[in-house]
């Protein structure tokens, strides 16, 4: 998959009963989708098939955030996130996803999965897009994008200093 995908700006939905799901190695190649998933992203299950997830990453969506999301599930933590991802054509879809890492019989992660819902409209247009528009614009602001995600991340983490809760309790109350 080296072709480069530019955004459409054409929104794509899933219904409230569906969960995109899809399972990666720990290097977050994919190793398993559902057809939830192949459907809204356009894939079909031998393209998709040991693709970094990363193949459906959004140019709208912060680093920082994905920078959050690992260094949680590297701590052995689970993690709910708003994420928009986007198709193999460009459309994108939004989703609230709750990832988990797996464990193996020792207690070593060996992979992480992920269900993906459909998301709150109204914390997505009102809160999220607004932050997210923000955190990119800082991330873009550096000609170094490991400096512009560091300075990202130094905004999320300020935020959650400013309402004075965690990144669990800060999603929860939206």
């Amino acid at each position: 998959m080296t072709a480069k995908v530019s955004p459409t700006g054409v929104e794509r939905f899933f219904d409230e009963d569906e969960i995109i799901v899809s399972k990666t190695d720990v290097k977050g190649r994919i190793t398993y989708a559902n057809d939830v998933f192949l459907k809204i992203a356009g894939f079909s299950e031998k393209e998709i098939m040991n693709q970094p997830h990363s193949i459906i990453r959004h140019p709208d969506m912060p680093r920082c955030v994905f920078k959050l999301l690992w260094d949680t599930l590297a701590s052995g933590k689970e993690i709910f996130a708003y994420v928009v991802n986007m198709s193999k054509n460009g459309d994108y879809y939004w989703v609230f996803a709750h990832v988990t890492p797996t464990y193996d019989s020792s207690g070593n992660i060996i992979s992480y999965h992920s269900s993906r819902r459909v998301p709150r409209r109204d914390v997505v247009d009102n809160v999220i897009i607004p932050l997210y528009k923000a955190l990119v614009e800082e991330e873009n602001r550096y000609k170094s994008r490991k400096d512009g995600m560091d300075a990202s991340f130094k905004m999320v983490l300020a935020l959650l200093e400013e309402k004075g809760v965690s990144y669990d309790e800060f999603i929860f109350s939206l």
